[in-house]
């Protein structure tokens, strides 16, 4: 499976993602999608998976969970907007990621692009950054990867045009 990552569009879809994610058998959203347009265009293109982040009203909360947990191929992930990361993590996922880690921790709402393994949890981190305009970051992030029976393959990440 190859899947395309983005969050943080922030109600901002850039054309570009289309063209990047081209390839890809699904697209997995982070949370703060910002409006239902995004969703619309996204599940027309690809299947799209995702969870809310803190600035989705209620038509996407009701669509989407706070948390996802799911496999994919033999990949053990969870996806949620805002979950810290290792050694931070988000107090309220904290307690069941210690219990049961899947294998893959997606998040998104830092606006950071951030991969990294907990050697603790024995987890793969994975934070797109944001793919919107609104936020602090200079840098507009996606990331494509693929799940290969139980391995997380080919990693890339993807800088689109600067945000201004």
């Amino acid at each position: 499976m190859r899947i395309g990552l983005i969050s943080d569009t922030h109600s901002y879809l850039d054309p570009a993602v289309f063209t990047y994610f081209e390839a890809c058998d699904e697209i997995w959203h982070a949370g703060d999608f910002g409006d239902m347009a995004v969703i619309e265009e996204l599940r027309a293109f690809k299947p799209l998976r995702g969870v809310y982040g803190n600035i989705d009203d209620k038509p996407i909360r009701l669509e989407y969970p706070e948390n996802l947990r799911f496999n994919c191929e033999g990949v053990d992930v969870w996806m949620t907007h805002i979950g810290g990361y290792p050694g931070k993590y988000n107090p309220l996922v904290r307690a069941e990621i210690q219990k049961n880690p899947p294998k893959l921790f997606i998040c998104g709402h830092s606006h950071i692009l951030k991969v990294q393994f907990d050697p603790k949890l024995g987890l793969l981190h994975l934070n797109p950054g944001a793919a919107g305009k609104q936020g602090w970051h200079q840098v507009r992030t996606l990331m494509r990867f693929d799940v290969n029976g139980d391995k997380i393959e080919n990693l890339e990440v993807i800088e689109l045009n600067p945000r201004y």
